[in-house]
């Protein structure tokens, strides 16, 4: 299982929580006292530090009043989405083509033509 605390993937879900937190007009501080944590707790997650596991996002989603089901359907789209973009080729740049194998050193011989002694 890949490592994700440091993925572009979390980064996503942590950015979507800021931003929701942030659409409530509520700092850090406003946050923990609905959730009952310190404000130094709320920072903690935001940032990567500690991680949420699924009941402690369904608290922090109710704290906000917002649908958990929403969230992971929206954050789930934003992620296929990423997805989609790494997969595709870059815009303006061609795929290589595969260049000829090396020539091992007996086909080297044979192209040379035959060796004679002088």
């Amino acid at each position: 299982m890949a490592k994700t605390l440091h993925s572009r993937h979390n980064k996503i879900f942590l950015d979507k929580l800021r931003k929701l937190r942030e659409s409530r007009n509520l700092r850090q501080a406003d946050l923990a006292l609905l959730l009952g944590r310190t404000q130094s707790a709320v920072s903690h997650v935001e940032s990567g530090q500690t991680r949420l596991d699924i009941i402690g996002l369904r608290d922090w989603l109710e704290a906000l009043d917002y649908g958990f089901l929403r969230f992971l359907k929206e954050l789930d789209a934003e992620l296929r989405r990423l997805d989609a973009l790494r997969l595709r080729p870059k815009a303006g740049k061609a795929r290589k083509r595969a260049s000829r194998p090396a020539l091992s050193r007996v086909s080297l011989l044979f192209q040379a033509g035959p060796l004679t002694d002088k």
